[in-house]
């Protein structure tokens, strides 16, 4: 069944993750932008903190909505078996350009808001409304792990199986709601799936300034 909307997703998740981590204070980090909305509900649910990582995702050259991999701020790359095979044209290193330089443009979006709050020994946790090839979710999770947090979650409404298994060779837990063995598009599990704008995740950040 589909879920209604990203809150919904976000309170059956709640539900979950508090068999583990209520009242642990953990850190709760949405990927933006969908994965904003739910962490802010998760960490109040939780009783922790909330704030976001950001990862971009590599798009194919012929087709933009399929991802070849992934990078974080810091300019680490995360290449999925489409991207390997790219591991060497110009295209890749253009598009990993192009995608930092939104990272830093976005980045300048929340810092004015309060700055990134540390995930060294925190309870940690991962949030993303979905997965598709998982290349964000990996890239955010290889981020945070080298700023060495006590444990390492990643949180998401659905996935495929084999991106659900990709995901748990990187974080400590894994919690997915839906794992669809026919999947085609994270946007096919929710009734409502708007686009969530910069500015929705700005005011969500300013709440736990």
């Amino acid at each position: 069944m589909p879920f209604k909307n990203r809150q919904e997703a976000a309170e059956k998740l709640a539900d979950i993750l508090s068999e583990h981590y209520q009242g642990s204070n953990p850190l709760v980090l949405g990927i933006p932008r969908g994965g904003v909305i739910m962490a802010d509900i998760i960490a109040r649910s939780l009783g922790g903190e909330m704030d976001i990582v950001l990862v971009r995702k590599l798009r194919d050259p012929y087709q933009e909505e399929v991802a070849i991999g992934s990078v974080d701020e810091s300019g680490s790359v995360h290449l999925n078996r489409h991207g390997e095979r790219l591991a060497e044209d110009a295209y890749l290193e253009e598009e990993i350009s192009r995608q930092i330089e939104v990272l830093r443009d976005r980045r300048r979006q929340y810092t004015p808001v309060r700055p990134p709050i540390e995930p060294k020994g925190r309870n940690v946790i991962i949030v993303d409304d979905g997965l598709a090839t998982g290349s964000t979710m990996l890239a955010a999770l290889q981020a945070v792990r080298k700023r060495d947090p006590s444990e390492l979650c990643a949180a998401a409404a659905v996935a495929p199986p084999d991106t659900v298994a990709s995901v748990e060779e990187k974080a400590d837990r894994v919690v997915c709601l839906e794992t669809p063995g026919m999947f085609m598009a994270v946007g096919q599990f929710f009734m409502d799936f708007d686009q969530v704008p910069d500015e929705e995740a700005v005011r969500i950040l300013k709440k736990w300034g």
